[in-house]
């Protein structure tokens, strides 16, 4: 676990733009089975340059005109019990901290593991992201 103090500011990055905050896995299961169309679900992270990248790209990314529904986060490291519930839907997938996935009426349908945030721009990753929401959102 990280102190809170250090993981603040990372949260509120996102819940400042509308993201909520879930940190049990009821609250994971309930968002992803009754989100409506779109679910934006972030795990967010202290993870160095790809952590640092991503919430500015996701950030940018809402300025899309179409977008997710819902937007929803879960920090890894700290959020455990709902970020281990979060991932359970990413299958099949492996762990990633940070990732992105966007469901379509409770089903996956687009996915950003680490190793595609790492070394992008935060431009880069809002275009990905900005992408898929005009194809499923």
């Amino acid at each position: 676990m990280y102190p809170p103090e250090l993981v603040k500011p990372m949260k509120e990055e996102l819940t400042k733009v509308g993201f909520n905050e879930l940190s049990s896995s009821s609250e994971v299961d309930e968002i992803i089975e009754n989100s409506g169309d779109s679910l934006l679900l972030v795990v967010n992270s202290v993870c160095g340059c790809a952590a640092g990248n991503l919430r500015p790209g996701v950030r940018l990314s809402l300025n899309n005109e179409t977008k997710p529904e819902t937007l929803a986060t879960v920090f890894a490291g700290v959020d455990g019990e709902a970020t281990a519930q979060a991932r359970k839907y990413f299958l099949p997938y492996p762990p990633s901290s940070p990732s992105v996935a966007l469901f379509k009426e409770g089903k996956l349908v687009h996915f950003l593991e680490r190793h595609h945030i790492e070394g992008g721009t935060p431009e880069m990753i809002a275009e990905n992201l900005a992408e898929a929401y005009n194809q499923y959102c």
